[in-house]
C-alpha cells in the first residue's frame, strides 16, 4: 500500500463505523486535498470504502465498507503494521530502547482500543515519560492505547491462571519486539539459598 492509502486508512480504520469527509480526512492526514480525493476513489473503486448518502448542502463522504470480502484480513494487515505495531514499536525503540526487552500487541476491543503488553528489563521505564509518549501516540494513532507495564520476573513467571497469559496464548497477539532488537539489559537474576549454596560447594570442589 502507497503511504497515500496508508494514512487513509489508518484514519478510517479508527473508528470504521463513522463517515469522514475528503476535507477532513485532508486535514487529519495532512495531505493535498486533490492526493486524497484521488486516493478516495481508487478505494471506493477496489471496494474498500463506500460513499454515504448525506443531506443536501453537506459534503460528499465515505465510510470504511464492512462487507468487503477482505475486510478482516485488512484490518489485522493495518493493526500489525502501518496503523499500529510499526509506530508503537518505533516510539518503543526510540524513546525506551534501554528498557523495553519485549513488546506485544494484545489485539483491540471492540471500541478501537489497542492493548500493549511492555516487558522491561533491568532499567524500569519512566512512568510518566511513558504515560506521555503512549498519549502522544494515540492521537496520532486516533485510538487509545491501554498498556501493561511488567517486570521480566513477573513476565517469566505468568501461569495460565493469569489474564495476561491468555491474553499471549490468543491467536490475535503479536510480538513487535522481541529479545535482542533493543539495547535493553536483562535483569540481574537473584539465586536462590539452595542455588548460591550450591554453586559455592561446586566452586570448592574445583579448588
Amino acid at each position: 500500500m502507497s503511504p497515500a492509502v496508508q494514512q487513509l486508512m489508518r484514519v478510517v480504520y479508527a473508528d470504521p463505523d463513522s463517515p469522514f469527509s475528503a476535507s477532513e480526512l485532508a486535514q487529519r492526514t495532512k495531505q493535498a486535498p486533490d492526493v486524497v480525493e484521488q486516493t478516495l476513489q481508487h478505494l471506493v473503486t477496489s471496494g474498500i470504502l463506500a460513499r454515504q448518502k448525506v443531506p443536501a448542502g453537506e459534503p460528499e463522504a465515505v465510510k470504511v465498507d464492512r462487507s468487503f470480502i477482505f475486510y478482516r484480513e485488512l484490518r489485522s494487515i493495518a493493526l500489525k503494521s502501518f496503523a499500529a505495531a510499526e509506530p508503537i514499536r518505533a516510539m518503543l525503540r526510540g524513546k525506551f530502547k534501554d528498557s523495553v526487552v519485549r513488546a506485544f500487541i494484545l489485539g483491540e476491543d471492540e471500541d478501537n482500543v489497542i492493548e500493549v503488553l511492555i516487558v522491561h528489563g533491568a532499567v524500569v521505564p519512566d512512568q510518566a515519560a511513558m504515560t506521555a509518549a503512549c498519549q502522544k501516540l494515540s492521537k496520532t494513532l486516533h485510538r487509545h492505547l491501554q498498556v501493561h507495564v511488567i517486570s521480566m520476573a513477573r513476565f517469566n513467571g505468568l501461569t495460565s491462571r493469569d489474564a495476561l497469559a491468555a491474553k499471549l496464548a490468543a491467536a490475535s497477539t503479536f510480538e513487535i519486539i522481541a529479545p535482542k532488537d533493543t539495547k535493553a539489559q536483562l535483569p540481574v537474576e537473584r539465586l536462590g539459598l539452595l542455588q548460591s549454596a550450591k554453586k559455592k560447594l561446586a566452586a570448592l570442589s574445583r579448588s
